[in-house]
């Protein structure tokens, strides 16, 4: 199953519900090589189902004293799928290692002048 580093509103349980049907559960972790930045949401859904306008988006730095803390979730391939419908075009997903081996999927910054 794939796993999913969650820094921001994938860790909310009505985002969940909406996009997955189901409450995740999922173990804390750290990304490291990356700070948390923020971008404005302007795609309705996603404003209804985050009940926020402004989103944390991770931003590279390659500096491992960098670290965000977060929860890995483990999710189905139509899950992956779904998440990556619910994320805005901001993002992209990416192949990360957190602190503790992990290897899983995140979502970050999709362009250099966002980071």
């Amino acid at each position: 199953m794939p796993k999913l580093f969650s820094y921001g509103t994938l860790q909310q349980n009505n985002v969940q519900l909406a996009n997955f049907g189901r409450e995740l559960s999922g173990s804390k972790d750290i990304l490291q090589g990356y700070v948390v930045g923020e971008v404005e949401i302007t795609d309705e859904r996603v404003l209804r189902e985050s009940g926020k306008a402004i989103h944390p988006i991770l931003r590279f730095t390659g500096n491992l004293n960098d670290e965000i803390a977060g929860t890995v979730f483990e999710l189905t391939d139509a899950e992956l799928a779904q998440a990556d419908d619910y994320e805005v075009d901001a993002y992209t997903r990416l192949n990360a290692c957190l602190k503790s081996g992990t290897e899983c999927w995140i979502y970050a910054a999709a362009t250099p002048d966002s980071r």
